[in-house]
């Protein structure tokens, strides 16, 4: 009983690892010339983004855990853009 345990509870950890791999986000630049310099932050988001992938890659993933964070900040930060936007534009500007 207890072994069928752990096996379910493996097969769960592991698919929601693939769900979590399947659904990942990355920043998009999605705002457009009007508002140029929140167009170029996000542009550099997106960049510092791939950039970090690659630093995972190159170091087997064994990054104490800090890149992952910093990907989930610029995460952040390019949802933040896009809502300044969004408030510029809803005021008019």
């Amino acid at each position: 009983m207890k072994k069928r345990h752990v096996i379910i509870s493996g097969a769960l950890v592991i698919g929601a690892a693939c769900a979590q791999i399947i659904f990942a986000q990355t920043p998009v630049v999605n705002i457009g010339e009007r508002h140029g310099n929140l167009r170029a932050a996000q542009s550099y988001i997106v960049q510092a983004f791939q950039r970090i992938d690659d630093a995972q890659i190159d170091n087997n993933y064994r990054l104490g855990g800090h890149a992952g964070r910093a990907k989930d900040y610029l995460m952040q930060a390019d949802r933040e853009l896009r809502l300044a936007a969004d408030s510029a534009n809803h005021e008019g500007r």
